[in-house]
């Protein structure tokens, strides 16, 4: 007769739901790092919880990589559900259409799927089948925790690019506000910081799992040098941050006043026709007051889409601009959309307006938002929301530096959330910009934390190229970035008003790392796992004809 389990069916279960319960646990905790909760010390052991529960599983159980498929989904969609919950909530009350609470769970579902695809390839192609073995040396470790942390910024940068790409929130992101620990994104940008992250996380439960098997008389006898490199990675990458946040800048700079204006209007009527002169008279009276400022501004920002109409729809509309230009004394630097009949293309462009004689300067926006400014796949999803987005823009092809008269400084500028993408922001910077400069509408959003989330994002640019970043947007948040990551806010969000500050721009700046090479850690990551699978694909499929074959 078979024999009943002795263990108590409490423990049974437990046994069963502690690994659900520990991926739920990671979501959680790495919804806390970042806005509006912003409590980013969690993220060093945030995805340990799901480690330990993808460890637990052998590769050789029946089924196994499918549970760890499935605990790296249900953390993504906790996490992506709760970080991006904004989105259903503001477009859905903008809208009126309760249809578009979907949206955020949708959206997380699709991303979920990355998390998905990271903890298989953890839990089925880096764990090793002999439970004696597992983690059983330090290089065998540290190989796991290199090839694991590789693997998560490969999917970071997929994520960043497949199907009009979305790359908010990365893992790294998390440390917008630890100064220290993010200066290394001047060599590898926001994937470096990612994979720091990923790697103390791994090696956490990974030296736990060892030591714990290494109990016993001869515990003390075995060097665990892993442990000592990970401190020292850590003591190293910190060290580098604060010397860099100590060293003086660097090269001449020149001084230039920069006024932002905050027009704070209502998503409701900033594309409302009958809203043209409330709009005007807002803009009119904000500009006269920023240039009534000593020193005057020798650049005035105008937020993405200032105006209803564009600039360029009719004579009055142009008028308009020009004229506040030349009241405002120094240069106006706008967002509108510009229609092109040669081509029949809308862009959504930025405008510099040096003086009414001197010729306009225009950069037409390359990263269009997937699903607010273009449709992706349109004959598929035309039918469900294409009423929301009717037509698309045309992306851009060139990253035009804007250039100042009066100081000779040139501008890159940033549309909406372009400042988000470190590689596109990097191109301007290769193209001569000496200051990075962001122009959003981040009043889609309502007073949700997505504002919150675009500032945390944005301060890895400044770093990134040791480039000063300005923001100006309709609600906020308006100010600015020093090349170090330090914030400063010049205006509160979600209130009109302006202001004007001055801001250091080095002129003849050297280029980083990162500026100079772009994503080349990202593309080390993504050689490295690629191999690594291919080599786990053919080893699985070895062992299963061997399998096979002894049947």
């Amino acid at each position: 007769m078979p024999t009943l389990p002795s263990e108590p069916s409490p423990i049974l279960i437990l046994r069963r739901i502690w690994p659900w319960m520990a991926a739920i646990l990671s979501g959680v905790a790495l919804t806390a790092c970042f806005p509006p909760w912003n409590q980013g010390w969690l993220v060093w052991f945030a995805l340990t919880p799901l480690m330990a529960a993808i460890f637990a599983r052998s590769p050789m159980e029946r089924g196994a990589g499918w549970r760890v498929t499935a605990l790296g989904f249900v953390s993504g969609m906790i996490f992506f559900t709760c970080t991006f919950f904004w989105l259903s909530t503001t477009l859905a009350a903008l809208y009126e259409n309760r249809w578009l609470l979907a949206i955020a769970p949708l959206v997380a579902l699709v991303f979920s799927f990355y998390w998905a695809g990271w903890s298989w390839f953890v839990g089925t192609i880096l764990v090793r089948r002999d439970p004696d073995r597992r983690f059983a040396t330090s290089v065998g470790n540290l190989l796991t925790a290199i090839l694991g942390s590789g693997a998560w910024v490969t999917h970071e940068w997929v994520r960043e690019r497949l199907f009009g790409g979305f790359g908010w929130n990365n893992l790294g992101i998390a440390l917008h506000v630890n100064l220290p620990m993010i200066q290394i994104a001047e060599f590898t940008g926001v994937p470096g910081v990612s994979f720091l992250v990923v790697f103390v996380n791994l090696m956490a439960v990974i030296l736990v799992r060892r030591m714990s098997g290494e109990i016993g008389a001869n515990f003390l006898k075995h060097f665990r040098w892993e442990f000592s490199l990970t401190v020292g990675v850590i003591a190293v990458v910190f060290g580098f941050g604060v010397r860099s946040l100590l060293r003086p800048e660097m090269g001449e700079t020149v001084p230039l006043q920069v006024a932002v204006v905050q027009p704070n209007i209502p998503q409701t009527e900033k594309f409302n026709p009958e809203m043209v002169e409330k709009v005007a008279a807002q803009l009119t009276r904000l500009t006269g007051l920023a240039g009534l400022g000593h020193p005057k501004p020798q650049l005035v920002l105008w937020p993405e889409s200032s105006t209803p109409r564009s600039i360029f729809a009719d004579e009055e509309s142009y008028r308009f601009v020009i004229d506040q230009a030349r009241l405002s004394s120094g240069a106006l630097l706008l967002g509108t959309t510009e229609f092109d009949p040669a081509t029949d293309a809308d862009y959504n462009i930025a405008v510099l307006i040096n003086g009414e004689r001197a010729p306009l300067q225009t950069y037409r926006k390359i990263h269009l938002v997937p699903f607010g400014e273009y449709l992706p796949l349109r004959p598929i999803f035309s039918g469900f929301v294409g009423q929301l987005v009717p037509s698309d823009f045309t992306p851009g092809t060139e990253c035009n530096v804007l250039r100042l008269s009066d100081p000779k400084v040139r501008i890159g500028s940033l549309l909406c959330f372009e400042d988000t993408l470190g590689d596109l922001t990097r191109r301007f910077v290769v193209n001569g910009a000496d200051v990075l400069v962001n122009l959003a509408n981040d009043g889609w959003f309502g007073q949700s934390p997505a504002a919150e989330q675009h500032l945390a994002n944005a301060v890895f640019r400044a770093v990134e190229n040791r480039r000063p970043l300005v923001r100006c947007g309709n609600t906020g948040v308006s100010g600015s970035v020093d090349i170090k990551g330090r914030v400063e806010r010049w205006l509160p969000p979600f209130r009109d008003g302006f202001a004007s500050r001055e801001v250091r721009v080095p002129l003849q700046g050297r280029q980083t790392f990162y500026t100079g090479h772009g994503d080349w850690f990202s593309h080390g990551c993504i050689f490295l796992t690629l191999t690594w699978l291919i080599r786990g694909l053919v080893s699985r499929f070895r062992l299963g004809r061997k399998m096979g074959s002894v049947e």
